[in-house]
């Protein structure tokens, strides 16, 4: 197998990984992310950079998605072995499609789904009922169908987000979907506006989100297999959120030119000023972990929204055979 630059680099960061890749007894392991690198994947480099996955015998290959990538098409044929999902929903609708993936573990507790408003425009979640939502084709087929049925927000106060915050920027009556980690900065930078930010997981979109699924027939196969790479990953999450993560950041870089230092610093400390990844059932079962209950909860919100059908086997989309074991708990302060 001929690795990427990206793999490469991290070998070379990292002497224990340099020794253990002379294993020839490590198994290569591929895992597509679902967009291009950045802090969000942070602990998944980390454990490539400091060696944790080849601690367990994988020899893992990191390859990022973007625009033009459909990581997920490429496990359902077989080319990688684990892919990053989006949320819970997705992973319902594999389902609903007959499609055999299952997910394995849930990087992140809270959904980083945020609406954005203008400073005092919006003093509350509700206030941003009276503002103008520019909301994207995808967002508003999922998360706003729910806010529409369990908030009251409306179909009318809803326009077109076409990934552009320029008509946010000039309109102070607006509010506009973004990530956590992205969009507030974004804004920051470019009108050196501190937008006020809503997260929609405190306002009760339970989903999990940056899963890791991979097939059915990999969990029957190989579950060592499948053991290793969710260990590795957990304990690289407490790498990449609590220890040195330097190395990775460096493997980010590498992987997405537009990434730099200072919007990788930024993403970090939301995601740990929000407790995206490290809060809720993770604080007692570690990092990754899930429950039947915020699923089914999840599901239940799905269904009344009108997004899901109801009687779908959303159970058979997940699994906690490999999650919920406290690894890599031991590393936080």
């Amino acid at each position: 197998m001929t690795l990427s630059p990206v793999t490469t680099l991290a070998c070379a960061l990292s002497l224990g990984a340099t020794a253990a890749l002379a294993d020839t007894d490590l198994t290569p392991v591929v895992f597509g992310t679902n967009w291009l690198a950045q802090a969000e994947h942070g602990g998944f480099y980390q454990s490539v950079a400091d060696g944790t996955y080849a601690d367990c015998g994988l020899e893992v290959e990191i390859i990022s998605g973007g625009p033009q990538v459909n990581n997920r098409a490429l496990m359902l044929a077989g080319r990688i072995d684990f892919h990053m999902g989006g949320d819970m929903l997705q992973a319902f609708n594999a389902v609903k499609e007959g499609i055999p993936v299952v997910s394995v573990a849930a990087i992140f507790q809270k959904h980083p789904q945020v609406i954005l408003a203008h400073p005092g425009e919006a003093e509350s979640w509700d206030d941003l009922k009276d503002l103008t939502l520019l909301i994207g084709d995808n967002g508003f087929t999922s998360y706003y169908q729910w806010m529409i049925a369990e908030h009251g927000f409306t179909v009318e106060q809803r326009e077109p987000y076409t990934f552009n915050p320029a008509p946010f920027i000039a309109d102070t009556q607006k509010g506009m979907q973004g990530y956590l980690s992205s969009e507030p900065y974004a804004v920051e930078k470019e009108a050196g506006i501190k937008p006020d930010v809503f997260l929609i997981a405190d306002a009760g979109y339970s989903s999990y989100a940056t899963t890791i699924e991979t097939m059915a027939d990999t969990i029957a196969e190989d579950p060592e297999k499948v053991t290793c790479f969710v260990d590795g990953s957990l304990t690289g999450w407490y790498n990449y959120l609590y220890g040195d993560s330097s190395a990775a950041d460096e493997m980010i870089m590498a992987a997405n030119p537009d990434m730099s230092q200072d919007k990788i610093d930024f993403a970090k400390n939301m995601m740990l000023q929000e407790g995206i990844v490290d809060s809720g059932s993770a604080l007692e079962m570690g990092i990754g972990s899930m429950t039947d209950e915020v699923i089914g909860d999840f599901y239940a919100k799905m269904v009344a929204a009108g997004v899901l059908e109801d009687g779908l086997d959303w159970q058979s989309a997940y699994t906690l055979e490999f999650t919920n074991k406290s690894v890599g708990m031991d590393i936080k302060p």
